[in-house]
């Protein structure tokens, strides 16, 4: 029996001035009742109810412990309720960890949607690509790509990392196109500076890693297409960045018919946070809403 059922018993008995009518309001016989309280009392090791036949009524002690006793409880209550309407209504702040490059171009386009459909739920987002500890920094949802470190973890697909080889149409018009994955060394070619993804492979029947020219690194996915936009060379871009500049024509899709990786699989871009049973009604209200507009099932 929890210490909060006894101080409820204890504050019943008091303000009804009956055991029998405490175990009426609980559903529990008197005996259970009289027992908790005597619990109490060698818990504490003083009286605090003086017990007749016909009365019960406070000792010194149990009038100063009911006074404690009665906003325990109306804290606990509250406190309690206070939960509850969190899991009901999704609310609280929403902190979340994302890759800089899927953050900015998939991301933060959706989140003043989200925040009108959920204005009670307020949104911390750090774009990084450092490992975090979910735990330690109290983190809701991290978004990656690659696999899952942590047992303890579960992760979601949001994207396939579908990575295209393209270029400015104005790029190709001056320089051509290259006409096979093995001559792309005579081009300029821009590289993520990311260790696992600074190389280019080709991923047909055979995983190849392929020599290019790359006198240009850079650090971000926005950085990289940013060049391309401006007929820097030929780069690997996760379609989820580029779509919309593939559909408008400023980028143009290369050597269609191969499928090219920047690390020696082919990998997809995952919501990272603790398992299920503990998800909070804000984390699963946000990934249903993300799923949902990636067309996701």
């Amino acid at each position: 029996m929890s210490t909060f059922t006894r101080l409820s018993y204890f504050n019943t008995v008091v303000e009804t001035r009956s055991i029998s009518e405490a175990s009426r309001i609980f559903d529990v016989q008197p005996s259970s009742i009289s027992r908790q309280l005597a619990v109490l009392e060698e818990e504490l090791g003083v009286r605090l109810l003086n017990r007749t036949t016909r009365n019960i009524g406070l000792t010194e002690a149990g009038r100063k412990y009911f006074e404690y006793s009665l906003r325990i409880v109306a804290e606990l209550e509250a406190a309690k309720r206070v939960v509850n309407d969190l899991q009901e209504s999704p609310k609280g702040v929403l902190k979340m960890s994302i890759t800089i490059g899927f953050g900015e171009s998939v991301i933060l386009p959706l989140i003043p949607l989200f925040r009108k459909k959920y204005p009670h739920i307020d949104v911390d987002i750090e774009l990084t690509e450092r490992v975090v500890d979910m735990v330690e920094e109290n983190i809701d949802i991290a978004i990656r790509s690659g696999r899952l470190p942590d047992s303890t973890m579960i992760a979601k697909r949001l994207a396939y990392n579908d990575f295209i080889l393209c270029s400015s149409p104005d790029y190709l018009a001056q320089k051509g196109t290259p006409s096979s994955p093995y001559n792309l060394n005579e081009f300029d070619c821009i590289r993520y500076s990311y260790p696992n993804w600074k190389d280019w492979y080709l991923m047909d029947e055979e995983t190849e890693k392929l020599p290019i020219n790359s006198s240009l690194l850079v650090n971000s996915v926005n950085g990289q297409k940013q060049l391309l936009l401006n007929n820097a060379g030929l780069g690997l871009m996760p379609l989820w960045a580029i779509n919309k500049e593939l559909e408008r024509g400023q980028l143009i899709h290369v050597l269609p018919h191969h499928t090219f990786s920047p690390y020696e699989v082919l990998s997809a871009t995952y919501a990272i946070f603790l398992k299920r049973d503990l998800m909070s009604p804000k984390s699963r209200v946000f990934l249903d809403f993300i799923n949902e507009h990636l067309g996701n099932n």
